[in-house]
């Protein structure tokens, strides 16, 4: 995995770019939002590295970086993994698909490394927001935590409760969890946090939110005192000041980009449709040649449009809090396959999801906050490779998507669009459905199949929804890998 590149160069319209102070949008911060407030430390940080050889890891750990193809420590590697090998509190910020998982993965696991957990008592702890992001950290340190012969459970919603009791009974140093879940496990006397010496938030700014933060201080109150805490997310803002206050003991924050979207490779565009030429637009963006993730604001907004799609032609399907686990993991099996070309989604794909070489996100339903704006565009550009982020804005949204557009930092091309327009088409390679119904469905464990199906004489407003996409064999519970 070659080093991203950081030279800076001046941004161009239509790319994010960074504000200086005096720029700053004259509008209040609303609670919530601006810079958290920075903690002095009182030790001085340790300096960054440029080579994973410079640290004081594990030799298993180093040799598996190398099968893994992963040469030099991204930036955010580099200026965390010192302190928190050294055992400080860090506070962690660097852009979606910078490398924050191997920022803490690799510190968790070379200070766990060597040490035995008692049955239903893990060691070390990640929390997170969303089941795709405890699936995907998992996946991305079970071949380090092999290494070192550390054990891994995830615990999530939507997932069988006592299979994972059993494989917190079995013992495991490292449990990755959302708070819901772990929460309903302590209640049952399935899990002990007073052994967990070592705990990562993952997404902290999510995880201080008043949905969150009431689980995430009682689990974090439940873990051995006087341990090590990491704070890790692509923005930090007022929300995560209460948790650092209260649970990190001298801190040292890396931040290797500011809360902005400041990828270079990423370009943005604001598309201003009528109501009445909204779907259509939509519809001819879910027809081009690559894959594409949809953003919606409801989960029955995700269902309605894969039904819209799905009957001209395109193969798509939702992804959304409503469906079972096994149904997402489907899902994103097909997408990351290209069985299905569209991926409709809410919220919940807006952190934790990677899809490599995914070149467009749209957002059908514009996001009501700038974080959730960077969060869904960081589906793109990941890893220093380039992308386009594109907003479908009705002239009632103008102006509330101007002023997220300002307290994100991004200035963006505006550009009035029609179905069939060569604007269109170029900015996101736009073309006309075949007009073909498409039912995207599959076998018990087998590969997701679209199939052409006979034009209702209904129309098709009157459908059916199509069923739910089935990529890839089921995934495997994560437990004890």
């Amino acid at each position: 995995m070659p080093r991203t590149s950081r030279t800076s160069r001046p941004p161009a319209h239509g790319r994010s770019r960074a504000r200086g102070p005096q720029a700053a949008h004259p509008s209040r911060p609303q609670p919530g939002e601006g810079e958290f407030t920075q903690p002095t430390p009182v030790t001085p940080a340790l300096p960054a590295v440029t080579s994973f050889a410079e640290l004081s890891m594990p030799a298993p750990l180093l040799a598996t970086l190398t099968r893994q193809g992963v040469t030099a420590p991204f930036p955010i590697q580099g200026a965390t993994l010192p302190d928190a090998l050294n055992g400080r509190d860090v506070l962690g910020r660097g852009r979606t698909g910078s490398g924050k998982t191997l920022a803490f993965g690799l510190a968790l696991l070379a200070r766990t490394a060597g040490r035995r957990a008692e049955p239903r008592r893990p060691l070390a702890l990640v929390l997170v927001p969303t089941r795709e992001l405890a699936q995907q950290v998992t996946e991305a340190l079970t071949p380090y935590a092999r290494a070192v012969g550390l054990r891994m459970t995830t615990v999530v919603g939507g997932m069988p409760l006592p299979r994972q009791a059993n494989a917190l009974q079995r013992g495991t140093e490292v449990l990755v969890a959302t708070p819901g879940r772990l929460t309903d496990l302590i209640d049952r006397g399935a899990c002990r946090l007073d052994q967990v010496t070592l705990t990562v938030l993952d997404e902290a700014d999510q995880m201080a939110d008043m949905g969150f933060l009431p689980q995430v201080t009682r689990l974090l109150n439940d873990v051995a005192p006087g341990g090590q805490r990491m704070l890790f997310s692509a923005t930090l803002d007022r929300n995560v000041d209460a948790l650092v206050r209260r649970f990190l003991h001298d801190p040292v924050t890396h931040s290797v980009d500011p809360t902005a979207a400041t990828v270079t490779t990423m370009e943005h565009h604001l598309l201003h449709v009528t109501e009445a030429d909204k779907h259509d637009t939509t519809a001819h963006i879910a027809a081009r040649a690559g894959r594409v993730i949809m953003f919606v604001a409801m989960k029955h907004s995700a269902d309605r449009l894969v039904r819209k799609l799905t009957a001209c032609g395109v193969r798509a399907a939702a992804l959304h809090g409503g469906k079972t686990q096994s149904q997402r993991n489907r899902t994103l099996n097909g997408f990351r396959s290209g069985d299905l070309t569209v991926l409709v989604a809410t919220n919940v794909a807006a952190r934790g999801i990677h899809i490599d070489d995914l070149d467009l996100v749209i957002n059908v339903d514009p996001p009501t906050d700038h974080k959730d704006y960077l969060h869904r565009g960081g589906r793109t550009a990941r890893a220093g490779q380039s992308g386009t982020v594109a907003t479908l804005v009705l002239p009632s949204q103008r102006r509330a998507m101007n002023h997220l557009m300002s307290r994100a930092d991004i200035t963006p091309h505006n550009t009035t669009v029609r179905p069939g327009d060569p604007e269109l088409a170029r900015i996101t390679g736009a073309r006309t459905p075949s007009g073909v119904p498409v039912d995207v469905t599959a076998p018990a464990g087998g590969q997701a199949r679209p199939r052409h199906t006979a034009p209702s004489r209904r129309g098709p407003r009157d459908s059916q929804p199509a069923r739910s996409a089935r990529g890839g064999r089921p995934a495997r519970s994560k437990t004890s890998r």
